[in-house]
């Protein structure tokens, strides 16, 4: 009964902080704030976690050990199906990107409060969570990479790392929310356009980034 107790306090300051980070950033939420809506004393918070810096790292890391491990799931199938040949830069943009997306369809696994706060921090994050997430992420990435780079034999490495960069840039973005869309773009779009659908989000990023991954290489001029 008392590990049941201590598991439930412990789910409830990672759900407080999740949605709290999610709203305010890390910077913009206070462990007052935290203890306030998990319904909890700093004591608690104290005991499970350490430190509002060890907090953060584990919201993080419950909802992306698993999105690591279907990431690289999905990759070992479409390894598997191909038998020996390069994957098409479709299934793998898809694999990567779109698991993501389709976290948020999945409360159990933090749905969109989590996706919206893995998009703010990658746009606007501490070096310390930077730090943290390329930690994270650093084995997944290689074998992405890996995937692309004989998925396009024919693009220089540089290129793919470099817009593979931009592939996180744009997706970090989107899904941060579209609260920027209708900041930055005043041209007339159907309300229904500018709505932040998820539907819909999915197959218009999915079609950015192959699109981007694919273009013709850049010329460059030295001087």
């Amino acid at each position: 009964m008392q590990d049941n107790r201590l598991s439930d306090t412990r789910a409830r300051i990672l759900d407080a902080a999740e949605r709290l980070f999610m709203a305010h950033g890390y910077d913009g939420t206070s462990m007052r704030q935290i203890t306030g809506e998990a319904g909890v004393n700093l004591a608690a918070v104290n005991y499970h976690f350490g430190s509002k810096e060890a907090l953060i790292q584990e919201v993080f890391r419950r909802r992306l050990n698993w999105l690591n491990e279907e990431r690289m799931r999905a990759l070992d199938e479409l390894e598997a199906t191909a038998d020996g040949q390069p994957l098409k830069p479709s299934q793998i943009v898809d694999a990567f990107f779109g698991t993501m997306i389709r976290m948020a369809e999945d409360e159990e696994r933090g749905g969109v409060i989590f996706l919206r706060l893995l998009g703010r921090t990658l746009t606007e994050p501490s070096d310390f969570i930077r730090a943290f997430l390329a930690h994270e992420y650093k084995t997944v990435v290689e074998r992405y990479k890996e995937a692309l780079f004989r998925s396009l034999p024919d693009v220089p490495k540089a290129e793919i790392v470099w817009r593979f960069h931009f592939m996180l840039g744009a997706t970090s973005y989107a899904i941060a929310g579209t609260d920027a869309l209708r900041l930055v773009t005043d041209w007339g779009i159907e309300a229904e356009d500018s709505e932040d659908r998820l539907d819909r989000l999915l197959p218009r990023l999915i079609s950015f980034l192959i699109g981007g991954l694919r273009t013709p290489l850049p010329q460059f001029t030295d001087h």
